[in-house]
């Protein structure tokens, strides 16, 4: 079974920084893509980052520039690094994972979410 444990998420000050992770583990064969996306209450889930198996990075235009997204393969983590935090920033991060486990399958993975929330 695969699982997404994210941790990181929290209470910020807006200009502020935050550093999120996600550990993928289970029984993986093969990870393709990791990323984040994140969700407000009422509104669809956006894309965030996201990093592909060959280190290919992609933001959305709101986070350009003050969003890191980044992996460690060895751990199967992937980071969100995040800094000059808006109050629009707050939302519920969601880890992300286009992986094929060990008994087939290759599908779309997420985490249980962890609450950003920028706040003055």
């Amino acid at each position: 079974q695969v699982q997404l444990a994210e941790s990181g998420g929290g209470l910020a000050l807006p200009g502020g920084s935050l550093r999120l992770s996600c550990v993928v583990s289970g029984s993986i064969f093969s990870i393709y893509g990791l990323g984040w996306y994140r969700q407000v209450s009422g509104n669809e889930r956006e894309l965030v980052a996201t990093v592909s198996r060959g280190g290919i990075t992609k933001y959305a235009d709101s986070v350009k520039g003050r969003f890191t997204i980044s992996k460690d393969v060895s751990s199967n983590t992937v980071y969100l690094q995040m800094e000059s935090l808006k109050f629009e920033d707050t939302a519920v991060y969601y880890c992300y994972a286009d992986l094929l486990p060990r008994r087939g399958g290759r599908d779309d993975y997420w985490g249980q979410g962890t609450q950003v929330t920028v706040s003055s």
